[in-house]
């Protein structure tokens, strides 16, 4: 075998193996945090700017769109929207992972209300800077909550 011959097979080798295995040769970062633990407390801290924003951006969210946001969170419960999710985004930005209680009411709501409740939030002038990395972690949340309450050996009596 020529060095060409021996080259060649090895460069589809390794673009074999990459394209199987894309994330060797790459950080992992999905497990750091979008948001220092530290700083999280700190997000909802609103400037009248951001207030304004936020104000005007509901106010021109279609008025179906607004009902079908008011069906999702009455399908959470008030508990669901008002304890939820905090929890909700403190699992997507700083990996805190959600207790089974607030699992069983993000499954309750549904996948669809879920993520539809998540992009909502996620439109929001403190929030909307992480919009485009936390669909994956999003998505990883509902996954792992669904598993979690579906799964047999992890109910304890409890309902959907």
């Amino acid at each position: 075998m020529d060095t060409k011959t021996i080259f060649m097979a090895f460069f589809i080798i390794n673009t074999l193996v990459s394209c199987a295995y894309p994330c060797l040769g790459q950080e992992d970062v999905d497990d750091k945090p979008l948001v220092n633990p530290a700083e999280f407390d700190t997000l909802d801290a609103l400037s009248p700017a951001s207030h304004e924003y936020n104000i005007y951006m509901l106010e021109n969210l279609p008025p179906k769109y607004k009902t079908y946001l008011g069906t999702c969170a009455d399908k959470m419960g008030l508990s669901g929207i008002l304890e939820c999710n905090e929890d909700v985004l403190s699992e997507i930005l700083i990996n805190k992972p959600v207790s089974r209680e607030c699992c069983l009411m993000v499954v309750r709501a549904g996948k669809e209300c879920y993520m539809e409740i998540r992009k909502f939030m996620f439109r929001l002038y403190q929030l909307k800077r992480f919009a485009s990395q936390v669909s994956f972690k999003t998505n990883e949340v509902w996954n792992r909550c669904s598993a979690e309450v579906e799964s047999p050996s992890s109910s304890q009596d409890h309902t959907i």
